[in-house]
């Protein structure tokens, strides 16, 4: 079954891992059915800040605004299976955390959830205080992924790409995405 998977960039900082979430998926084009993109005015910026291009306007997914609620994702009836934000600002958080459905993210998110189908919230903060551990427990229990934006050392990577790839080819791995990457004990 090939996926159908709607992405969300927030102005969380971290544009790296949504970068190469974006290429990574667009690679792995034969597993997938439709990739929806939405990217809030706040990531658009970020992405622009950390990464100094504008290339996202250049992707090849559908893109919707965070207004759009006829995007086919803002319904269970448009039968995405798997919702990644990434990163996931906390704010954007606790309004899922909350039922809060302000814009197209979380309306998605709502859906995702309420369809019992999977939502990937890579967040992307630190420290965290109460309220953002409180309302990463209320996404769990409704059914969410709570991926934290923390990069692993196993593979020895050599440059911040790679020390990314870390983190995005585990969120890849969540969502059902076969690809080479490296395993522990050399699976």
């Amino acid at each position: 079954m090939k996926h159908r998977i709607v992405v969300a960039v927030t102005g969380a900082s971290g544009s790296i891992y949504a970068r190469q979430l974006l290429n990574k998926l667009q690679a792995a084009s034969a597993q997938t059915d439709q990739i929806a993109l939405v990217m809030t005015n706040n990531a658009r910026t970020v992405w622009e800040t950390e990464l100094g291009t504008d290339d996202y306007r250049q992707l090849p997914f559908k893109t919707y605004t965070q207004q759009d609620f006829h995007a086919p994702f803002a319904s269970g009836s448009g039968r995405f299976d798997t919702m990644i934000i990434c990163p996931c600002s906390m704010g954007t958080l606790g309004r899922i955390a909350t039922g809060i459905s302000n814009d197209l993210i979380t309306r998605a998110a709502d859906v995702v959830l309420k369809e019992r189908r999977k939502l990937i919230c890579v967040v992307r903060e630190t420290p965290y205080n109460l309220m953002h551990i409180k309302n990463m427990l209320a996404v769990t229990e409704a059914g969410g992924i709570i991926c934290p934006a923390t990069p692993s050392f196993y593979s020895v990577p050599k440059t911040i790409e790679e020390v990314a790839a870390t983190v995005v080819d585990r969120v890849l791995d969540l969502a059902g995405i076969e690809q080479q990457t490296f395993r522990w004990g050399g699976e």
